[in-house]
């Protein structure tokens, strides 16, 4: 989630509100020492947070509820929105019924912190690259890690904007780790084009806000070439979506204490800026665009697992037309597509309650 504000000198710091390996063997994911670590209820209760060795880098992992029932793999969106700051708001009721597990992606959070320069510049940019390809083998990892550490089969995979494009890839790549995948926001083929801008341009002259035309006049029509620029026309389309959609409760976005410091804020600040750059693309940068190649109709529509697909009807980002092209062309033995009313791109009450719904329905076989 972002908005535009500067990074440094040499970048135009963006934060868009998008509420956005090598397949390693599990010997290759070593978890650190120093667990923490909380169990009741006959030793089933659990609450562990720490960093994980994958695939070279240190990945910020938290596990939280019942060692006993089904373990979701939440896939946050951005890239560079972690939700470990604000997991405990929206599921921690869900403790009691699953085994919950956020993961700060490559390049976000804590995960970018620990490896993270003083100062985000164009250079560290420039050679540090972000691909999908190595995200992908990220998450394959930790989902194998994390079976053979809780002795499970299968886990449930969740991925939300960004994070369903991961979802997708990793339950088309290796289907045997996955019982079912559940997506939200489905990023299918993320292309920002004329018909975009042309949508959102009306949207801001039927409605007469001079403020949001200032903004797209300012930065024209695209293709656009900087990072920035899309961050701008993003934060316009996200205030359109809020206007049409019911909100999220207040304190499901407050950060909790123990992320709410310097370090951590930072360190959340910077890997937004860091991955979105690296999603959009920055030719004056030098930094490719992951966002460039991904195309979901083309790649990824047969599916060994269930597939479950959750849209809000006043999604402007992820239009619920393109999704649900995509979910009719997808064959799996199982798919239900659940559009939701004064919904948009980001998190509400009905699409929590949509996902436990789905959640709890899944077949663990």
């Amino acid at each position: 989630m972002k908005n535009n504000r500067t990074c440094s000198n040499f970048i135009s710091r963006i934060r868009v509100y998008i509420s956005f390996i090598w397949i390693t063997v599990p010997g290759f994911a070593a978890a650190q020492t120093g667990i923490k670590k909380s169990d009741t209820l006959a030793g089933r209760a659990i609450a562990e947070e720490n960093f994980i060795l994958l695939n070279g880098i240190e990945h910020w992992v938290t596990i939280k509820g019942d060692r006993s029932k089904p373990m979701i793999l939440f896939l946050h969106g951005g890239p560079g929105s972690p939700m470990s700051p604000y997991s405990d708001n929206l599921y921690k009721s869900w403790e009691k019924d699953f085994l919950l597990v956020q993961w700060d992606q490559r390049g976000t959070g804590r995960t970018y912190g620990k490896i993270a320069p003083e100062e985000l510049t164009p250079g560290y940019l420039k050679a540090n690259p972000l691909s999908l390809e190595q995200m992908t083998n990220d998450g394959i990892a930790l989902s194998a890690y994390l079976l053979k550490q809780f002795s499970k089969q299968k886990m449930i995979l969740f991925g939300t904007s960004w994070g369903s494009v991961l979802g997708v890839k990793m339950a088309t790549m290796q289907p045997g780790l996955f019982y079912a995948y559940v997506g939200h926001s489905q990023i299918v083929h993320p292309v920002v084009d004329l018909s975009l801008y042309d949508k959102i341009y009306t949207m801001a002259e039927s409605e007469n806000n001079p403020k949001a035309l200032e903004v797209l006049n300012s930065i024209g029509k695209p293709p656009y070439n900087r990072a920035n620029k899309m961050g701008k026309l993003f934060s316009v389309l996200k205030q359109f979506e809020r206007a049409h959609s019911e909100p999220a409760p207040e304190s499901w976005f407050t950060i909790t204490p123990a992320y709410d410091n310097e370090a951590d804020n930072k360190n959340r600040s910077d890997g937004d800026d860091y991955s979105f750059v690296n999603y959009c693309g920055d030719s004056v940068l030098g930094v490719p665009s992951m966002s460039a190649g991904i195309n979901l109709l083309k790649d990824n529509v047969t599916f060994q697992i269930p597939v479950y697909l959750i849209q809000g009807s006043e999604d402007i980002l992820t239009p619920k037309e393109k999704t649900k092209e995509y979910f009719d062309k997808i064959t799996a033995p199982e798919k239900k597509y659940y559009l939701l009313p004064k919904t948009a791109h980001g998190f509400n009450v009905p699409v929590v309650e949509t996902q436990f719904k789905i959640f709890a329905a899944i077949k663990l076989n």
